[in-house]
């Protein structure tokens, strides 16, 4: 991604050092070349963009949900198991040994059964939060395609932990307008879902 804007840079500023006009050595056309001056380049800031758009709040709200009950769940099986084996541990001489291997061994399946289902927990968490996170990323990339298409942008850049605008001038942020309009529709398709 860094090879491509790189490469954008590059080129914008030798289309600058050039005329606007250019022939071609075995052609007498002339080609109209956009300057850097010409073209229209707007960003957006993903990082808001991700903090407040409506449906990535609501995506965050349930997958956060969805963790605690599950480790709030996990945390409850796991204080009876310790319960058990504090009660294996105090009672196994009085109830005797073989008592004391017979509810070891239960304890022990209670443990891998336990740890399975963490590993269940964690698997099931993690493929449903990557499905609904790449939907969502896809629906934003959507959005903002369309959005720059109608606008009749030439680039629509992004700001966030990975940054590509080092400077922009004023102006040139649209993050507010599309995060209006994206989260417009978001609630229209919200409201749709619920007359339903």
């Amino acid at each position: 991604m860094k090879k491509i804007f790189l490469f954008v840079a590059f080129a914008a500023t030798i289309i600058s050092c050039n005329e606007k006009t250019e022939s071609t050595p075995n052609t007498t056309e002339s080609k109209e070349v956009k300057t850097s001056e010409s073209l229209n380049i707007v960003y957006i800031d993903t990082e808001k963009l991700m903090k407040e758009y409506k449906e990535s709040v609501d995506f965050e709200t349930k997958f956060t949900a969805m963790s605690e009950r599950m480790q709030k769940e996990l945390e409850n099986d796991m204080r009876k198991f310790q319960n058990d084996v504090m009660d294996l541990q105090q009672n196994a001489q009085s109830k005797g040994m073989e008592w004391a291997q017979k509810r070891e061994a239960e304890l022990g399946k209670r443990q891998q059964t336990l740890a399975q289902k963490e590993q269940n927990y964690m698997k099931k968490f993690q493929e449903e939060a990557a499905v609904d996170r790449d939907s969502l990323v896809t629906k934003m990339k959507t959005f903002i395609k369309t959005y720059g298409a109608e606008k009749k942008y030439d680039y629509v850049l992004g700001t966030g932990d990975a940054s590509t605008v080092l400077f922009a001038k004023e102006g040139s942020d649209i993050t507010e307008e599309v995060l209006k309009l994206m989260n417009e529709a978001y609630d229209k398709e919200k409201t749709s879902e619920i007359k339903k």
